[in-house]
């Protein structure tokens, strides 16, 4: 005899054809058949509800009952307790916590089943013998399922749908879902008592694998099928929910149709089914079973892969307590007796636990044959263990920082504990303010300094040490303190000294060294030197953070240097607030705590390099720290107290001044560093690079060297630039590529062992005792000298060979020359001028070119319409800047009037248009000194003369022909000398520039003033009769 079951669910009225609800008669018809129940069995009931309601904390529900015969084969009959401790009824009410069916119900799946209804899940399939809750949130499908279980047919299909993110509870279309699923019984269903909550909650218990074969219609318009109701007896409870008990009769009906699997039985099943479709929308299916294909349980293969199925899960257990807990529940169902043995359901299980891919899953539930299903399932499973492993070592390296830390923690502060109660020590706090106002007390620091150090130390004193403030002060205690206030390191003001010093740095360079000693004298004098800012101003590699370095050594100053190139931030000189995170004071107070000294020198290095961002003008926070009349009191953002700086000496580096903002530029005495000659270059290379390579490449004391000549054909076919930085690259190759040749033509040889191995080696063979202890010996000791050869031993090259390179051999050593003649024209043609000029790598020779591009026909022919303006024109190219375009404009311009004026015969630019280059295209040139080159171009081609071509000119050119003066004289002299020039024009402002040039740049060059273009064209072989 079955028992009767309940559920908690919520009436939803049933649609009829004619639109109308027949809750009416069902609600009249249960409460007579409830009264009647309550009347008969009222206290056998509130017992039984009483007991249901303590068991499961509240829950509102009602047991079911049971008749006498059951309670006594419960109590009397030893299977009867063995079936209710396996039956799947504990895991369902642990997984789900709802009502659910009594224990036999098991039995009373049908074998064949065809039409029943269907219900689409997503991202996970159910497998056979494993309980599963879902949620059903259609209106429609929730009426049908209740109606299902109210007339005593509860049985759906589930198959997954193959779209993992659509969620539907019925279907259009058999192609929505995988072609397999599970027939399922539902054991119970679940409203819950919120009226927001419309799911339903549904516990199903998958029996077998079955296939659908298609949608069953709606079964709109036809006849209604005739199902006798089932008496229902119902009591409504909280929460607007309805507990649902079907008969008896019914029950026991369907356990016979069940157990006997008549095709009556199946027959009556589908009319309940087409009865409940034409009144709910809902997708019914055909299905039919599907069996697994035979297999032999005692096959190597299928035994082997269980037990490693069993083994990884045994494993997984270990470390997965949510695995611990499922694989328990499943174990006090009734099918987990046979789960281990069973090849299939064991599949089954492993691949239900595991947390797999949809599409895996799928894959093993469709599966049929019993070993490759098994192998599937082994590997999803295989995947859950390396994720718990993987889970499992990130806990316990968690724990085990986290345990670490609290260990040490309290250990520490036992430890403080213990110390203090012993007074060994006092607190930690405490000692760092002894430490900071112990720093104070050497220190002179001025009196608002001092007041502001005393409030930070009394602040700190009132601070927890785990507060974010204390360690903000602490931060700021250790900085005012680092600062030398008071302490100055010994200047020495000796000439002599001073002038040794720079001789063994600089080779040359004697108006800067000049103008150093200068400043030192001043300084010694006033007994400080204070009040200066140094900008050393010059092409690369002419040594000007060196000469910084040698001041220094000369006033023995400490030396910083720190680079301001690119620099956007303001923070980087003034500092940051001390209200942010990691804020530190700016580049000038890092550097007084660096040197410890209140009178360094600090080299700021690339200043005509000054970037500007959203976070500032460094330039502008410059104006501050390099202004004698401001520095006295230098605000750092961080300190926030007056640094005194005036002590300082500033040395400043750039390469131009152009990039100086002007209000900087003012306040910095400018010295400009020139260029090296070749004669220069020469001795610098002798004195301090050639050696310096040597030895970096391991030939020190060796017979190698570069000659003179060398040197030279470094200087004039490599290395033309005005500074020695390339020039000493090109020489540490030299000596690289020497050492190369020295190594593998064989002539180094190992340097000598040391003596005392020599010595140790004599004494342990002298200790030999016997004939066998002197071979081992003898083999120890060859085995020793094999690892000492193994090591890396210095080489040496005899006293015997010598090399020395010349000027034939550099193409072997640093390649082919880069100029192969310091001129680009031998003889100028008409048209042709070199100019000079300026650039950040020094000076150069610059031609000018200029050609006529086409002759426009004479103003006699025509038609006789020509207005008399001017009829030629002029363009250039060469990447000119716009000032040197406005240059050739204004040239154009003056020399059409010059030809006017002198040759009025001449109608050359009126017929001609003119193109005018500049050669080296792809440097980018610009400036206003190369008018009067322009002019003596074009006016060379006018006349159709060349000019002499050992003539080099530079000069501004007004509108009226005057000349006015220009910089670089020296960097350009430079240039000219190196090409090969015998007269420079230049303009006659800059007559006490060359005159204070030194004799040796002067050498052979006549130096021509000139203050008015006219000048110019019989100095440079333009002869003019007139």
């Amino acid at each position: 005899m079955s028992s009767r079951r309940w559920f908690q669910t919520t009436r939803v009225p049933r649609k009829k054809k004619d639109g109308k609800s027949d809750d009416g008669g069902e609600n009249a018809a249960r409460p007579s058949r409830d009264k009647e129940d309550e009347g008969e069995k009222h206290e056998e009931e509130t017992e039984d509800v009483q007991a249901a309601e303590s068991e499961e904390k509240g829950r509102r529900r009602r047991a079911p009952r049971r008749s006498e015969a059951e309670g006594a084969a419960a109590e009397n009959g030893a299977g009867q307790h063995e079936q209710a401790q396996t039956d799947p009824l504990t895991q369902l009410k642990r997984a789900v916590g709802v009502a659910d069916y009594a224990q036999g119900q098991q039995s009373f799946i049908p074998d064949n089943y065809p039409k029943v209804m269907m219900l689409p899940i997503t991202r996970r399939p159910l497998f056979p013998s494993l309980y599963k809750s879902i949620q059903v949130q259609d209106p429609q499908v929730i009426g049908a399922l209740k109606e299902l279980v109210e007339r005593g047919e509860p049985y759906v299909a589930t198959f997954m749908l193959k779209d993992d993110e659509k969620d539907v509870d019925s279907i259009k279309d058999v192609s929505e879902v995988h072609e397999i699923g599970v027939f399922s019984r539902i054991m119970s269903i679940y409203v819950s008592p919120n009226p927001e909550d419309k799911h339903l909650t549904v516990a199903l218990y998958p029996w077998r694998r079955v296939r659908m074969k298609r949608i069953i219609g709606d079964g709109k318009g036809a006849a209604p099928v005739a199902v006798e109701s089932a008496p229902d007896a119902g009591a409504v409870v909280g929460g607007g929910s309805e507990v649902v008990e079907p008969s008896e009769h019914d029950s026991s009906a369907l356990a016979a149709a069940a157990e006997s699997g008549s095709d009556a039985a199946v027959a009556d099943a589908g009319k309940v089914l087409d009865s409940i479709k034409t009144d709910y929308d809902f997708t019914a299916i055909e299905v039919e079973n599907v069996e697994d294909e035979p297999f032999d349980a005692k096959d190597a293969t299928i035994s082997a892969t269980m037990s490693e199925i069993v083994s990884v899960l045994r494993e997984i257990t270990t470390m997965n307590p949510m695995f611990r807990e499922q694989i328990h529940h499943f174990a006090s169902a009734q099918v987990s007796k046979a789960v281990f043995e069973n090849p299939s359901k064991l599949a089954d299980f492993a691949a239900a636990l595991s947390g797999g891919s949809s599409e895996e899953l799928q894959d093993i539930l469709s599966d049929l044959n019993v070993t490759t299903r098994l192998e599937r399932a082994l590997v999803v499973l295989k995947k859950e263990l390396m994720n718990a492993q993987l889970q499992n070592k990130i806990s316990k390296d968690v724990e085990a920082k986290i345990s670490k830390r609290q260990r040490d923690f309290y250990l520490m502060e036992q430890l403080k504990g213990i110390k203090r109660e012993l007074g060994l020590e006092s607190d930690g706090k405490d000692k760092l303010i002894e430490q900071f106002k112990a720093k104070a007390e050497t220190l002179q620091m001025p009196a608002d300094v001092k007041k502001v150090f005393d409030e930070e130390v009394s602040k700190l004193a009132h601070l927890e040490p785990a507060a974010s403030e204390f360690n903000v002060t602490r931060n700021y205690l250790d900085w005012i303190t680092q600062i030398p206030w008071g302490k100055c390191s010994v200047e020495d003001y000796n000439l002599e000294r001073a002038k040794v010093v720079l001789d063994e740095d600089h080779y040359g360079l004697e108006d800067v060294k000049q103008r150093i000693l200068e400043f030192i004298a001043v300084g010694k004098l006033r007994g400080a030197v204070q009040g200066k800012i140094l900008c050393f101003v010059g092409p690369p590699g002419v040594g000007k953070t060196s000469i910084g370095k040698s001041i220094a050594r000369s006033l023995n100053r400490e030396f910083f240097r720190f680079s301001v190139g690119g620099l956007t931030d303001v923070a980087e000189i003034k500092g940051h607030r001390r209200t942010y995170v990691g804020a530190m004071p700016g580049k000038v107070v890092q550097a007084l705590k660096r040197v410890q000294t209140e009178n360094p020198l600090l080299l700021i290095d690339e200043i005509d390099k000054l970037g500007r961002g959203h976070q500032g003008d460094p330039a502008s926070a410059l104006l501050e720290l390099l202004d004698p009349e401001q520095n006295g009191a230098f605000l750092d953002h961080y300190m926030d107290v007056p640094v005194d700086l005036s002590r300082v000496l500033f040395v400043c580096t750039a390469n131009v001044t152009d990039t100086i903002p002007g209000p900087l530029l003012d306040r910095m005495e400018v010295i400009r560093l020139s260029g090296y000659l070749a004669d220069e270059k020469r001795a610098i290379s002798q004195r301090y690079l050639a050696p310096q390579a040597k030895e970096a490449a391991g030939l020190a004391g060796a017979h190698v060297s570069v000659t003179d000549d060398a040197v030279d054909a470094l200087v004039r076919n490599y290395c033309r630039e005005s500074g020695v930085r390339n020039l000493k690259k090109h020489i540490e190759k030299i000596f690289r590529k020497a050492a190369l040749r020295i190594v593998e033509s064989g002539v180094a040889v190992a340097a000598p062992a040391s003596e005392a191995t020599g010595a140790a080696n004599q004494a342990s063979s002298g200790k030999t005792a016997s004939e066998a202890d002197a071979k081992k010996k003898s083999e120890e000791e060859a085995s020793a000298a094999g690892a000492a050869r193994d090591e890396p031993r210095r080489m040496v090259v005899p006293d015997a060979y010598s090399l020395d390179i010349g000027a034939s051999e550099l193409k072997d050593y640093v390649g082919p020359a880069v100029f192969e003649s310091d001129r680009l024209y031998d003889t100028t043609p008409a048209g042709v001028v070199m100019g000079l000029a300026w650039t950040s790598m020094g000076g150069s020779a610059l031609y000018i070119e200029s050609v006529v591009e086409a002759t426009l026909p004479s103003e006699s022919s025509g038609d006789g319409n020509h207005d008399g303006g001017p009829r030629g024109r002029l363009h250039t190219t060469g990447q000119l800047g716009d000032v040197m375009k406005e240059s050739s404009t204004l040239a154009y311009t003056y020399v059409r009037s010059l030809m006017n004026r002198r040759h009025p015969d001449n109608r050359f630019f009126d017929n001609n248009i003119i193109h005018l280059h500049v050669p080296e295209g792809a440097t980018p040139k610009d400036g206003p000194s190369a008018g009067v080159t322009m002019t003596t171009a074009l006016l060379s081609l006018a006349l159709n003369m060349p000019i002499r071509p050992d003539v080099a000119m530079t000069g501004e050119l007004t509108l009226t022909g005057r000349v006015l003066k220009i910089g670089g004289l020296k960097e350009k002299t430079i240039a000219a000398r190196r090409s090969g020039v015998k007269r420079i024009l230049f303009p006659k402002a800059n007559l006490a520039d060359w005159e204070e040039l030194p004799a040796n740049v002067k050498e052979g060059i006549e130096g021509c003033p000139i203050e008015w273009y006219e000048q110019i064209p019989p100095l440079v072989g333009l002869a003019d009769e007139k």
